[in-house]
């Protein structure tokens, strides 16, 4: 068991999503004016993508995604104004090993 540990098939691992803020199925009181996604480890930014879109496929990302300072598993995506509403967002990230997870939610705002 203990040499399983230690196997390379054991270091591999990706980046999945931890938490995110606005939180998965939260609602918001306060229009957020960035994502952030904390992730299990480092992402690359310029190979990761996410989108934030309503329920009629507006999209509400804007250009700038990128990381944290000092902090590669942290990615900020800076938002446009939302207005009241639920948004689902879309990621697919690659991580600083190179391997890519993707996932999605759902968050509201009710200001």
């Amino acid at each position: 068991m203990a040499l399983a540990a230690l196997s390379p098939q054991a270091a591999i691992a990706h980046a999945m999503l931890l938490q995110a803020s606005p939180a998965v199925g939260s609602t918001a009181s306060v229009p957020p004016t960035q994502l952030e996604l904390h992730f299990s480890e480092g992402v690359e930014p310029s190979f990761t993508s996410v989108e934030v879109a309503d329920s009629n496929g507006g999209r509400y990302d804007a250009t700038g995604l990128h990381t944290a300072s000092g902090d590669a598993a942290t990615l900020l995506v800076p938002l446009r104004q939302l207005g009241a509403g639920t948004y689902t967002v879309i990621w697919h990230a690659t991580s600083v090993d190179t391997h890519k997870t993707q996932g999605h939610f759902s968050f509201s705002v009710s200001p």
